[in-house]
């Protein structure tokens, strides 16, 4: 296998341009870049680095520090060349005596007003202005000590007034600010600043936050988090670290590396959490883990990251982890630690045990949305070519199967149809049932970007969301429907577009089925669809959504973004098939800036779905019915492949409870915390005779476990996983696995304890046969990934760079297909004693169940579950802010505190499920999907009430998991 080669990682200064060739010498050599281009970063595209403080390759040129200064044939002064561009024909020099002059001056002036305490900061030996003043040759300082900000005595030594600082608490120096230590993971030391406005830049151009500015003028300048008794925990401040990268100085410094020291190499891999797939360089100091860079080759992040992403991969060390297998007979015993051979032969002999007893379709699988490609792969194969038969399932049904079976019906491809490039040629963006601050935060920067740019967008959610209102940004509408009724507000804005005559009849007859739109228009004219009829059902106003429509319909190139707020959902699968049709009536797929988007929840839930985790579908969405893909299996991997479709996992816990389904291997997922209705999840696990939870920790699903084998990190093995954006990403060892082994080997043994003859020595041998077997990935290969960095799929002969734009010149299927969207209300419905609608989501700092997450110092933002609630229901009950309340439905109850909140509409509530005392799930119904199963977490009928301490659910969950996770000694 080919060896990564790193891609040029230097700062070039200023962002790449694109446009016409232009030439100019520079020191005598003569270089050709695009119009535009800066003089910086033409000089360092020639190999010449001019000095820079201010400068950086990802923030607009801002021409401040006056480091940078050339001359100029034919022109006066000293221009700085992060601001100027280039001209055909400049002759430019960076190197005269009168240059380097300026710049030694400058630097000396920096230097007077800064600590000299190089050898015991943080950033020895990862400081620019460290590296700068080396550059410009400075080697004495000419100014004597005067008025200054970083001594807090003005005594001459900044050791002694910090020691005396620390000892008084007493600070004489007016203009000195002590250091910032609030946040968790970063530290903001006024005295080393530097005043470049870095950081500030970063915050607004990157993240898009706004939280930091430059208040004061001129020798009072200073960075502030926010208003005078700010500090940057209490600020704005979102903790994505793009601050913290784009200091020059120690001013903003991570935690991690103060106590750790600079780190000295470094390994390209992905982030774990969301789905937007972000890379990384993990930089270490040996082995250990210092801390993690967003990689600005990174195609999905393009060098930016979030609180989760930079920071929070402290679980990977916690104490929590269980590092060695375990076994019981029964969930009422304390668990024993044993060997890997004993835990797995316990395991074999079990699950071999029951399909001996109660047939070869009595035990299943779950894969993980948060394993690799070849890790779900090989599980899925476990059940299939091991077990014998198809009881597969994995989360990424439990939220997106709606998108794989809608956007399958109507485009012939189960995936969004762009890369997270296209946003930037996006002119109306239509968001529905998503939070991407909160779920998909590095995306979410690059969407208010291009709304800063003058993008429109459009938000459907019955919650306020940030992109509803947020600093220099505003929705053009936000249509704040009733939860559950989707499929109306579909279909209204589809009736609104072909009745007013605003769809794209050109695109519809060359792309689409014209009988079938004919159909289509005939059912979504009929006036029951108008807004003004679904008005008193969705709670949206005619007029609003009316005017949303033609923004939509003409604003220019059209993108939908949605997430779970769709898909979890009775009807998630139709009203994926009426924002395909939106799509398709408005000519919005098939170029740059338009397209359908699922925003996938967990890093690999696209891979998971891949890669064949569905009990009716092998890899490549192909169905198990169809004996020629059966033959493919059967030819490779050496046994018969059951025709028939398995259980999804509510089916199995139905069987379960009916005594036909008793064993579960579960990779990587927490079923009783994540799943709905935790009742029923709780009895189905207890009715199984082997449970195998192979995880990081003992989650909630490990108390009815009869085993459990440790799991390992994304940062403890080689893989791939497969972003929202269908690009597959390596995942690359940064360090060994502390339990020993990869969780891909982990599941060869167990099949091997089974009696199989698997040998793979490398994920990569498992990607050569998932790219043998699956058309989609046929010209995938570690060394093609190695070399390319990242590809999307589908990779094959026909694209074998990959297909970053799908359904350019056609559908995957052909035509497009219009599909009827008929609205059918939920069978859950409010009424005297459960009025309110409760709907769940994420938060920014927490991660689905929070089994990572809250095993970090993420905790110290959201260390606990709240209900939010409208003012108007808060005070028609006599709830206040903070106040303990139970919250109740027809499944069951729990008890959490209210958080009241306008982000709400009157009549819902919202909260989150990340923290297992609260089970949030112990609330929602199995109702679900028609066509999947997908669950309906999304429409709860619930009363809120007073509550006097935790429910009787509580006090009995929490005992039994005590109970459940006690741990005897290991044998001597």
């Amino acid at each position: 296998m080919k060896d990564f080669i790193l891609p040029d990682d230097r700062d070039m200064g200023t962002p790449a341009r694109t446009g016409a060739p232009v030439t100019l010498t520079i020191d005598g050599f003569e270089i050709t870049v695009p119009e535009g281009t800066s003089v910086m970063r033409a000089a360092a595209e020639a190999g010449l680095q001019i000095p820079k403080l201010c400068a950086s390759d990802n923030l607009e040129a801002y021409g401040s520090c006056r480091l940078c200064v050339v001359e100029i044939e034919g022109r006066r002064g000293t221009p700085a060349s992060c601001t100027t561009p280039v001209a055909e024909g400049m002759a430019v020099r960076t190197q005269t005596p009168r240059v380097k002059k300026i710049r030694k001056g400058v630097m000396e002036l920096y230097i007077s007003d800064h600590p000299l305490d190089c050898l015991t900061c943080a950033a020895n030996g990862d400081c620019e202005l460290q590296d700068m003043a080396g550059a410009v040759g400075l080697r004495d300082m000419r100014y004597e000590p005067g008025q200054n900000h970083y001594d807090p005595f003005g005594i001459g030594t900044l050791a002694q007034g910090d020691a005396r600082a620390r000892s008084t608490g007493d600070l004489g120096n007016p203009d000195y600010i002590p250091k910032d230590d609030s946040n968790p993971y970063f530290t903001y030391d006024p005295s080393k600043c530097i005043v470049c406005s870095r950081c500030v830049r970063a915050c607004e151009e990157v993240q898009g936050t706004f939280a930091l500015t430059i208040e004061g003028r001129g020798f009072d300048s200073r960075v502030s988090a926010g208003a005078a008794l700010d500090d940057f925990m209490s600020s704005d401040c979102v903790s994505c670290g793009a601050c913290v990268q784009a200091c020059p100085t120690a001013t903003l410094q991570e935690k991690s590396v103060t106590e750790l020291g600079t780190p000295d190499r470094s390994v390209i891999t992905t982030c774990a959490y969301c789905g937007v797939g972000c890379s990384f360089k993990a930089e270490l100091n040996g082995d250990e883990l210092v801390r993690m860079v967003p990689y600005k080759h990174g195609k999905a992040n393009r060098g930016h990251s979030c609180v989760k992403g930079r920071f929070a991969y402290g679980y990977a060390s916690h104490k929590d982890r269980i590092l060695s297998p375990m076994i019981r007979d029964s969930v009422d015993e304390p668990w024993q630690e044993v060997s890997w051979d004993e835990a797995l032969t316990f395991a074999a002999d079990r699950m071999r045990g029951l399909q001996e007893k109660y047939g070869k379709r009595s035990v299943g699988v779950i894969t993980s949305s948060r394993c690799t490609n070849e890790e779900t792969y090989l599980v899925q194969k476990l059940t299939r070519a091991v077990f014998g038969n198809n009881n597969t399932d994995t989360c990424a049904r439990v939220c997106h199967s709606p998108t794989g079976y809608g956007l399958g019906q109507t485009f012939g491809t189960s995936a969004g149809t762009q890369d997270f490039d296209s946003v930037a040629e996006t002119d109306v963006m239509l968001l529905i049932g998503a939070n991407p601050t909160d779920a998909h935060p590095v995306f979410a920067s690059r969407m208010k970007k291009r709304l800063r740019e003058g993008a429109k967008i459009i938000v459907i959610d019955p919650r306020r969301i940030d992109l509803v209102r947020s600093a220099h940004i505003e929705a053009s509408h936000h249509l704040a429907l009733r939860p559950g009724t989707n499929v109306a507000v579909v279909s209204a804005l589809a009736h609104v577009i072909v009745t007013e005559g605003l769809m794209d009849q050109e695109y519809i007859r060359a792309r689409c089925d014209w009988d079938e739109f004919q159909d289509y228009a005939e059912f979504i004219s009929d006036a029951r669809h108008s807004p003004e009829a679904t008005e008193a059902l969705t709670g949206v106003p005619a007029a609003e959504l009316r005017a949303a429509a033609r923004l939509f319909a003409t604003g220019g190139n059209g993108a939908i973004y949605y997430g779970l707020g769709v898909t979890e959902h009775s009807q998630g699968s139709t009203t994926v098939m009426g924002i395909a049709n939106l799509a398709m009536l408005t000519g919005n797929v098939g170029r740059n800036g338009v397209g359908v988007n699922p925003l996938r929840g967990q890093n690999n839930v696209q891979g998971a779905c891949d890669m064949g985790s569905f009990p009716h579908e092998l890899p490549g969405y192909r169905h198990v019915k169809n004996d020629d893909v059966r033959d493919i299996y059967e030819e490779i991997w050496g046994v018969p492949i059951d025709s028939e479709p398995g259980l999804r996992i509510p089916n199995m816990l139905d069987a379960a409870v009916a005594g036909t389904f008793k064993g579960l291997y579960c990779q990587g997922e927490d079923i009783l915390q994540s799943d709905p209705d935790t009742k029923h999840v709780a009895a189905g696990l207890a009715a199984m005779e082997c449970v195998i939870v192979h995880d990081l920790f003992l989650n909630e699903t490990a108390n009815y476990a009869h085993v459990f084998l440790p799991g390992s990190t994304f940062l403890e093995k080689d893989g791939t996983f497969t972003n929202a954006e269908r690009r597959i990403n390596r995942v690359r060892e940064v360090m060994k696995p502390l339990n020993g082994y990869a969780d891909w080997e982990v599941t060869q043994m167990l099949a091997q304890a089974m009696g199989a003859d698997w040998n793979y020595t490398h994920p990569s041998q498992i990607m050569d046969e998932i790219a043998a077997t699956t058309p989609s990935f046929a010209g995938v290969s570690y060394d093609m990934l190695e070399e390319k960095g990242s590809v999307q799929w589908p990779c094959n002969e026909d694209s074998p760079d990959g297909m970053p734009l799908m359904h350019v010149d056609g559908f995957m299927r052909g035509k497009g297909r219009f599909i009827v969207t008929e609205y059918v209300a939920t069978d859950e419905k409010t009424g005297p004693r459960f009025p309110l609608l409760l709907t769940t989501g994420r938060i920014l700092s927490q991660y689905n169940v929070g089994a990572q997450t809250r095993r970090t110092a993420n905790s110290e933002w959201h260390d606990q579950d709240l209900l939010e609630i409208h003012p108007n229901d808060a005070e028609l009950r006599g709830i206040t802010d903070g106040q303990w309340i139970k919250l109740a439905s027809r499944a069951g109850e729990t008890t959490l505190r209210a958080l009241i909140s306008e982000r709400m509409s009157p009549g819902v509530v919202y909260t989150t499920f990340h923290h297992p005392d609260t089970q949030a799930n112990v609330i929602t119904t199995d109702f679900s999907d028609w066509a999947t199963n997908c669950p309906e977490y999304k429409v709860t009928a619930v009363q809120v009430s007073h509550s006097n301490g935790p429910t009787d659910w509580q006090e009995e969950y929490s005992a039994q998991a005590a109970q459940a996770r006690r741990i005897l000694p290991a044998a001597e």
